[in-house]
């Protein structure tokens, strides 16, 4: 007897429909698994029969013919188990139901045949609603994340038999629901405040600005200055997640492994930190099949490179598209994935290679030189705001006066993104000033004469390029957001080209 029974797949970030074809036929008792299967996709098959007989079912006599449509594509992971057990089932005829076309059914087989937990349910809820399927059957550690999608029922299931009951009719299990007003009520971390970075106030107001507009920055000052403490902090003046994005993100985390079991949805921004022995694989993502790299996973959020300098070369140019296009485009044998990834970079480094200032260091101009360049022109071009983070003065350290709140400044960054948001309504790929294009810089930084005399001064005396004029244009918009200024003036772009200090060849 034949039965088919629906499942899917993630590619990508997204999933695709997969339908289990399960044939049992006469002869010699056997199981073919076709499909292009992998090795753990193969090895259900045993899974699947020991899960069979400890829950009290029949192993189907003769030939049984398993199939994963479409044929002439890869299938991964231990996720199809549930539903080839469901199709092995009812084509022996020890199930009878009709549902098993209106489910998507998910999950791999414990040998007991309890449900465990898989990767990307997220994904595959959103192809069985977009497909018009009734519901899903998932793991229960996975049912919250997958009621995140309405009009969906999510059918959590413990094991084999009870998927199998539940589809007969026998049972009745009560769909998950989530409450998003609920799990967006707490979108910030509580472990982190800007009110406990003691002075720094100029610092304090560039990362305000880079968060305003989403911008790129790196940090530049000795050790123990705070650079690391400042960069933590950045994603809690950051605005929250909308809906779009924060499902976005728990498809990349769901699809790394990164969800907390029982855990519905992304709504705080992503903090990532590699260490600087990170490989490019690592970074941008990779392996045989390839999967989200750190940039992805920080897609939405913030990723901290600390000791900037100390990272390969050939890993810090990797990061030169996905800066300028917010994706990522990843070729392989097995091939070509793109994921996004908008993240807002934060970089950190010390001014010289003995981490001193350069005129308290040991290190020659030509070695102080040698270390700034490991970061490239290229590079640096794409960070638009290059700031310095002097030692802490004994009178801001030892002052009991907190500063401002994350929430303070938060409220601020709201309001300039709430402008932008205005100003770029229809422009879904321009989300902040960070990624406006020429269009949307010739229409919404006008300058008037004395104003363009001052940035043409500047580019001549720091012989800076097109693309940092770019930046500085950018920046000097979110500087007029957060005064709530209509039109760019000379103090915001005196502003704003203080911060290229960099390409001042500040340490030169």
């Amino acid at each position: 007897m034949l039965s088919r029974a629906c499942s899917a797949a993630v590619h990508g970030i997204d999933a695709y429909a997969i339908e289990v074809e399960v044939n049992c036929g006469y002869g010699e008792t056997f199981i073919a698994l076709v499909g292009l299967p992998d090795a753990a996709v193969k090895e259900s098959k045993d899974r699947v029969s020991t899960a069979l007989a400890n829950s009290g079912y029949k192993f189907p006599m003769g030939k049984t013919t398993i199939n994963l449509a479409p044929a002439d594509v890869k299938k991964e992971g231990p996720s199809f188990d549930l539903p080839i057990a469901m199709g092995m089932l009812a084509a022996s005829e020890q199930m009878e139901t009709d549902q098993l076309d209106h489910f998507v059914i998910v999950g791999e087989l414990a040998l007991t045949g309890a449900v465990r937990s898989c990767k990307g349910i997220l994904s595959i809820a959103l192809r069985a609603k977009a497909d018009g399927k009734i519901g899903i059957l998932v793991p229960t550690e996975n049912a919250a994340e997958a009621a995140v999608v309405e009009g969906l029922q999510v059918i959590p299931v413990q094991n084999l038999r009870e998927a199998a009951q539940f589809l007969e009719g026998e049972i009745r299990i009560t769909p998950t629901k989530v409450d998003l007003q609920k799990l967006f009520a707490h979108t910030t971390d509580d472990e982190h405040d800007f009110s406990e970075v003691k002075g720094q106030e100029n610092v304090k107001r560039a990362l305000e600005i880079a968060a305003a507009g989403g911008h790129n920055v790196i940090l530049i000052g000795p050790p123990g200055t705070g650079k690391s403490m400042l960069a933590k902090r950045l994603a809690t003046i950051l605005p929250p997640l909308t809906l779009d994005e924060a499902l976005e993100t728990t498809k990349i985390h769901s699809i790394v492994g990164l969800l907390k079991s029982g855990q519905a949805l992304v709504t705080q921004r992503p903090f990532r930190a590699p260490h600087h022995t990170a490989s490019d694989a690592g970074l941008l993502g990779g392996n045989i099949n390839p999967t989200p790299g750190e940039i992805s996973i920080a897609h939405n959020g913030v990723l901290f490179l600390d000791e900037l300098p100390e990272f390969k070369r050939s890993v810090l140019e990797t990061l030169r598209q996905p800066l300028e296009e917010g994706i990522v485009t990843i070729s392989r044998a097995a091939g070509t994935m793109t994921f996004p990834s908008q993240f807002m970079l934060i970089a950190a480094m010390n001014p010289t290679p003995d981490g001193k200032m350069p005129g308290e260091s040991k290190s020659s101009p030509r070695e102080i030189q040698n270390y700034l360049g490991r970061i490239s022109g290229p590079l640096l071009d794409r960070i638009d705001l290059h700031i310095e983070v002097p030692t802490v003065k004994f009178r801001d350290m030892s002052s009991a006066q907190p500063g401002e709140t994350s929430a303070q400044i938060r409220a601020r960054v709201i309001a300039a993104r709430q402008l932008q948001t205005a100003r770029f309504a229809g422009k879904p790929k321009v989300t902040c000033n960070a990624r406006m294009g020429p269009r949307e810089l010739k229409a919404c930084c006008e300058l008037d004469e004395p104003t363009r005399e001052m940035l043409k001064h500047a580019m001549t005396e720091y012989s800076l390029s097109a693309r940092a004029y770019d930046r500085i244009l950018k920046v000097a918009r979110t500087i007029a957001d957060l005064a709530a200024a209509e039109k760019i003036t000379g103090d915001h772009i005196s502003e704003a080209i203080q911060f290229r200090s960099l390409d001042r060849q500040l340490w030169g």
